[in-house]
């Protein structure tokens, strides 16, 4: 008796946080930006678009993986560097219906879209997610058109006009002052207040790349994260959940500070943005009771803010709060 008094105290004590099991499919690696920190883009003579049978593949692996989401993730407007911007939208809106043949929900972060491409895309998707990434002018972002702030904010903004639950962040340690996160975060908070669409933000921490302007740089230590967490907590409306990237920080420390949401984990796929950082396995994320979602949160799943070729799909694989059935609770404790 004494025994289960004590393993329930244990798990009242656990700390909690949602993730999805996905699929990391990466669509293309072209991209018109030359951000200092990033590795997944390709000059134009080396960059590709995934192919059908490739996207496939990794789409079987991950049903038989039991995944739910499909995250589509490419470069920014990759058709301003080499043409073909309807064939690309419309091969992208075919791997999605793939994806949901496949039983996967797609999420796509495209980069900066305009208000007609996210009406093209937003039927077949659960959710989309585009990083704000920081409302300053920065130098790493210089040779990048697609990361000035007013522009992300203007794709948010449009995204949220037309009902899509929509995923954003910032970027922690590219050169910008703790008073612009602050602006960043009262800025997502602005754009939730006016549109309500906002289900999670991200604080990912920069990871510097070899090779790149980053390289010299060091990645924000535990402690600013910690009180960056407990700082979005206070501005952004509660039914926003904060994310932290396990693979690239020990999200306990930032649970404990008032994150809940560990994004996506893929047992199918790296992160291709972060290669290097392997995902944390499942069972190697003790003292955190994990509870699996799908990429459209619970509050978008009731309110039915996701897109109408994915409506049958969502119905069958989400319960009655909105979090995927199927999904499992997973308790452990620090050894």
């Amino acid at each position: 008796m004494r025994e289960g008094i004590h393993a329930e105290a244990r798990r009242a004590e656990a700390l909690r946080a949602t993730f999805s099991r996905n699929v990391f499919i990466p669509v293309t690696d072209l991209c018109r930006n030359a951000c200092g920190y990033c590795s997944f883009r390709r000059d134009p003579d080396r960059a590709r678009v995934i192919s059908r049978s490739d996207a496939l593949r990794l789409m079987d692996r991950a049903q038989r993986a039991g995944c739910s989401e499909a995250l589509f993730t490419m470069g920014d407007r990759p058709w301003e560097v080499r043409g073909n911007r309807l064939e690309l939208l419309e091969y992208l809106i075919e791997l999605c219906e793939l994806a949901l043949e496949r039983d996967l929900l797609p999420h796509t972060n495209a980069g900066i879209l305009t208000r007609e491409e996210l009406e093209l895309l937003a039927p077949y998707n659960a959710s989309m997610g585009l990083m704000l990434e920081s409302t300053a002018h920065l130098k790493i972002h210089e040779r990048s058109p697609g990361k000035r702030p007013e522009v992300r904010v203007r794709t948010i903004s449009d995204a949220g006009e037309l009902r899509i639950p929509f995923t954003t962040g910032i970027l922690v340690g590219i050169g910008e002052s703790s008073e612009d996160r602050m602006r960043s975060l009262e800025a997502i908070a602005e754009l939730h207040r006016e549109h309500g669409h906002i289900q999670e933000v991200i604080i990912q921490p920069l990871d510097p790349k070899p090779g790149t302007e980053s390289e010299g740089m060091q990645p924000p230590p535990v402690e600013d994260l910690e009180e960056l967490v407990h700082i979005a907590r206070r501005i952004l409306p509660p039914e926003i959940s904060i994310q932290v990237p396990p693979n690239l920080v020990d999200p306990v420390p930032l649970l404990r500070a008032g994150a809940d949401d560990l994004g996506g984990i893929s047992p199918v796929t790296p992160d291709w943005i972060n290669p290097e950082r392997r995902w944390p396995e499942i069972d190697e994320l003790r003292g955190i009771v994990l509870v699996e979602r799908l990429p459209v949160y619970p509050r978008y799943v009731k309110l039915g803010w996701y897109g109408s070729r994915t409506k049958e799909l969502v119905r069958q694989l989400a319960d009655e709060r909105g979090l995927r059935k199927t999904g499992s609770f997973y308790t452990h404790t620090w050894e």
